[in-house]
């Protein structure tokens, strides 16, 4: 006799089954019995239907994951077909109405679930505003989930109090003695068995979650799949395709938030990323910048990877200034950067400098400018700015530039120079004579860059006053 399925052995699925059904016959009729007046929408909703019965239908996880996951599949049909509401309340993501709204560091609110999986995916902006996350802590948004609660109430529609999470990281299909085979093979001697065991791991905690997970169960994990790459000097010595695998491991093992803290202080991982800033090749390199943005989310981390001297080599590699490495390379300095120790560590080993050079080059743009205005609450980055050149090369951007963001960034790190470095007052108050770069931002720039730019240009008629009554 075949072993039941799913549906046949859980009565609620196969109840939440029949919902569906319903759902898709009702569809169905309404396109049928409306022969020129039915929408694209509605022929979109019925594939949508069909296929989250299919999902149903093909689910091999437990009875009450499945419920849950059933449940929440039917309440997006619904909303889908029969809610009107604000697009405030829908996630920017998933295109549908929010059941969990949190906000990220941005400021902006996404569902739970999709922003998580954005967030695990490797990525580190906001999906909506492209700005870099200075951290990845989502915070519940309770007002908007009660607006939106309110909406479903008004519409006859109900919103569940409670939201059912799935845990995509529960082990569906544990293997552990798979997982210890590859740990066993990646630090044996042999270089063939090291290069296809690491390649493997890397492709394993990149689509599975689950693996990630494993390397927090075994305290010897993270040692043993550095292993062959902690016998160089450098890692020029090694096979290139292995360390590569092995730095990349490195960075999706501390995707997971719970391997955070056990990866950075596993007293080989930041020397052998420092190590892989410099000389691996840009593609190791990358990663390497990349592993140590996702742990810097923690602020214990920070300080223990400001403490080590990494932000020495992730400024080296700014300054050279790969496409390839960019990216990665200026998120982690101003992530390190938000904690103040950081700041003074950067500024020594000459961030402001590296910054301005490619400031002026037009080079990077938006998230350089981000870590310099990070960095001018630092007495002597404010001075390096004002040696480098840096005033007129904002004002300049200022004028180019049609980002709202870079505007507001540059007025603040002028503003800034004006009350700490009475020096560049006079190098301001004549590039805006012969330009009113200010003045205009005072006028049509957003609220924030408003504020900042009357504070410049007060600032800069009391100078002028008290030199006059002087």
């Amino acid at each position: 006799m075949a072993k039941p399925g799913v549906l046949e052995a859980d009565p609620t699925v196969t109840a939440k089954a029949m919902e569906l059904k319903k759902e898709l016959q009702r569809l169905v009729k309404s396109i049928v019995e409306d022969e020129n007046h039915y929408g694209i929408e509605a022929i979109d909703t019925t594939m949508e239907t069909l296929s989250l019965l299919r999902e149903l239908k093909l689910s091999k996880r437990s009875t009450t994951t499945s419920s849950s996951s059933s449940s929440s599949l039917s309440l997006t049909v619904r909303h889908k077909t029969g809610l009107n509401c604000p697009e405030e309340f829908k996630c920017p993501l998933s295109k549908q109405l929010m059941r969990d709204p949190v906000i990220v560091a941005s400021g902006q609110t996404y569902e739970r679930t999709f922003i998580q999986k954005w967030l695990k995916a490797g990525n580190r902006t906001c999906p909506r505003t492209q700005q870099v996350l200075s951290h990845t802590v989502l915070t519940p948004n309770n007002l908007i989930r009660e607006m939106i609660e309110k909406c479903c109430g008004t519409q006859g529609l109900e919103f569940s109090n409670h939201v059912h999470y799935i845990n995509e990281e529960a082990v569906i299909e544990p293997d552990h003695g798979h997982f210890l085979s590859l740990l066993e093979k990646v630090s044996s001697s042999a270089l063939s068995e090291q290069k296809a065991a690491a390649k493997e791991l890397r492709i394993l905690t990149k689509k599975m979650p689950s693996f990630r997970v494993f390397f927090g169960e075994f305290s010897d994990a993270v040692p043993k799949v550095l292993k062959p790459i902690c016998g160089s000097h450098s890692l020029g010595n090694v096979h290139p395709d292995l360390q590569e695998d092995v730095i990349t491991t490195l960075l999706n093992i501390s995707i997971h938030d719970n391997n955070k803290k056990l990866v950075a202080e596993t007293p080989l991982v930041i020397p052998l990323l420092m190590r892989a800033l410099r000389s691996g090749t840009i593609a190791t390199r990358s990663n390497a910048a990349a592993a140590l943005f996702t742990l810097s989310a923690l602020d214990s981390n920070k300080e223990l990877i400001g403490k080590s001297g990494a932000l020495k080599p992730l400024v080296d590699l700014l300054e050279e200034g790969h496409p390839l490495a960019m990216k990665d390379v200026a998120s982690a300095i101003f992530t390190l950067c938000v904690l103040q120790e950081n700041k003074a560590r950067a500024v020594k080993d000459g961030t402001v400098k590296v910054i301005v050079k490619k400031i002026v080059d037009r080079v990077y743009v938006d998230e350089l400018l981000a870590i310099l205005a990070l960095l001018s609450s630092h007495q002597k980055a404010i001075q390096d700015m004002g040696e480098l050149g840096a005033v007129p090369s904002l004002l300049s951007l200022i004028r180019e530039t049609t980002c709202e963001r870079n505007k507001e960034n540059c007025i603040a790190i002028l503003q800034t120079i004006c009350l700490h470095d009475r020096t560049r007052l006079k190098e301001i108050k004549e590039e805006e004579n012969r330009h009113k770069t200010i003045s205009e931002l005072a006028q049509n720039g957003t609220s924030r860059a408003k504020r900042k730019a009357a504070g410049i240009l007060e600032r800069l008629n009391r100078v002028v006053n008290i030199t006059h009554t002087a």
